[in-house]
């Protein structure tokens, strides 16, 4: 009986558009940031290779720096993408402090209400009320200013609210699925925003061409890409968005989760948002619908014939390479086209 999900795929869809919408939006703001750099053909390489290198180290590296990077990693990201859009008018800024005021007050009174709790959680609520007292001191300062700048106190919110979610409900059921899909959404689309801007379509193709077949050897050949997600997502941290099946597909565990990596996000996100820049929104559009169909139907296999672990970056590009040829070649006739038409006349 052929089993299949709806789930994923909606939410690689999702992910996909929302990043290429938000990208045609801060693009001149990320390339002003970052002083207009874009990678070269040597640096897209280069990217690829210190990807391999990354998951073929990380199943040696103890947890707790596993941890440690990580957290790192997506605490600056927010930072950095906080900061840089933190020059809002005072209205907006009292609105963003307030909502992380109330959310820092919610977790911190829930976590000191547990009656389970342990030390490091009683610490975390401690610190979350903390959150919200500055949360709620930055409303007063904010009616005070008269300026509008670039304010780290509001860079600040973000990252520090996800860190101390982490250490305070990692391994609860309120942080798998629930909070641990909603920052993997945020960080999938972050990350496409951040790097999008350093990708250019020539240097785009030849990072997805490398990363597709240097993801085939580590999933199909090594094995080595499979070891570090289980190891890297036993920890708990945002690297994967896991969605139950639709229609539910019930096994001994009970309901069966799908799991797809950020860096699958990611994937798709750069083709669609470098589709976008090269072949305009309609192009971009259905080549993120042609990604999710494929991913669907590649999926369907999966649940179906349950062969073991796949690589996502080839069921991505199966479906977004046919829209490239076909807008290629409808391009390339209409030019000769006009051309014929041309000298016709």
């Amino acid at each position: 009986m052929l089993s299949f999900d709806v789930t994923m795929p909606v939410a690689l869809f999702v992910v996909t558009l929302v990043a290429m919408l938000l990208d045609r939006r801060i693009e001149g703001k990320l390339k002003t940031t970052f002083e207009e750099r874009e990678f070269r053909m040597r640096d897209a390489i280069l990217f690829v290779v210190m990807i391999s290198v990354a998951v073929s180290v990380i199943v040696f590296v103890p947890q707790m720096a596993i941890i440690v990077v990580f957290l790192f990693s997506y605490s600056t990201l927010l930072f950095t993408f906080s900061y840089i859009f933190s020059d809002i008018r005072k209205r907006r800024a009292q609105l963003f402090c307030l909502g992380f005021g109330v959310a820092s007050l919610v977790a911190g009174t829930a976590a000191l209400l547990d009656p389970f709790a342990h030390s490091l959680m009683f610490y975390g609520a401690v610190a979350l009320l903390g959150l919200a007292a500055f949360a709620f001191v930055a409303i007063v300062f904010e009616q005070k200013r008269s300026d509008i700048k670039q304010r780290w106190y509001l860079a600040v919110m973000p990252p520090a609210l996800f860190v101390l979610l982490f250490l305070v409900y990692n391994g609860t059921s309120l942080w798998f699925p629930y909070l641990l899909d909603t920052y993997g959404v945020i960080f999938a689309v972050l990350i496409i925003l951040y790097l999008g801007s350093l990708f250019t379509w020539k240097n785009a193709l030849i990072f997805a061409g490398l990363l597709t077949i240097m993801d085939i050897i580590l999933v199909l050949v090594t094995g080595v890409m499979v070891t570090a997600a289980q190891t890297v997502s036993g920890l708990g941290l945002p690297v994967l968005i896991s969605l139950p099946t639709l229609p539910l597909i019930i096994t001994e565990r009970g309901i069966q989760f799908m799991s797809l990596g950020l860096g699958d996000f990611f994937f798709a996100g750069i083709l669609a948002t470098q589709t976008f820049r090269k072949f305009g929104k309609r192009t971009a559009v259905l080549s993120a619908i042609a990604m999710s169909v494929s991913f669907a139907i590649f999926e369907a296999l999966l649940l179906t014939y349950r062969f073991g672990a796949f690589p996502g970056t080839l069921m991505i590009i199966c479906g977004w390479l046919p829209v490239i040829a076909w807008k290629i070649l409808s391009e390339r006739r209409q030019k000769q086209q006009e051309s014929r038409e041309i000298n016709q006349k």
